[in-house]
């Protein structure tokens, strides 16, 4: 599995077909992409790894505090199976790394689920929908995070 994990302000996600809204405030933005190969155990994985990461900063500025050592648990998780895409040999990204659409929707949906144990509300995108994400990076801070 793979996260794209941004620090934010705020980030919302948009269901272009029906208007439906998710958002949250201070917390991660996740671009979630789930491999062909994943299973339940990457799922989880990959969720104490989120929510572990130190990337608020301290009161000396270092990035040193976790988001569930924080009081706002906010994390917005939104599937986008472009984070496997592949354009080492062309221009056109090839999927093939990216699961099928019942076996991402399955291990996206544990890894949520994952997330929730640590006491993090977690509202989501609707997977395979086309949406529109917006957010506030703060910092900026972006990472990769795999598992």
């Amino acid at each position: 599995m793979r996260a794209i994990v941004q620090r934010v302000s705020s980030a919302s996600v948009v269901d272009k077909s029906d208007g439906s809204v998710a958002s949250i405030g201070p917390g991660f933005l996740l671009l979630v992409g789930v491999h062909r190969e994943d299973s339940e155990a990457q799922a989880k994985k990959l969720a104490e790894k989120i929510a572990n990461l130190r990337i608020f900063n301290d009161e000396n500025g270092k990035m040193n505090i976790a988001l569930q050592d924080m009081e706002a648990h906010d994390v917005l998780a939104v599937s986008n199976f472009t984070v496997y895409g592949d354009t080492r040999k062309s221009r056109r990204p090839s999927f093939v790394e990216s699961a099928s659409f019942d076996h991402g929707r399955a291990i996206f949906d544990n890894f949520v689920e994952s997330l929730r144990t640590y006491g993090f509300r977690v509202p989501t995108g609707v997977f395979g929908a086309d949406m529109a994400v917006t957010l506030v990076n703060e910092g900026p801070v972006t990472l990769i995070v795999d598992v």
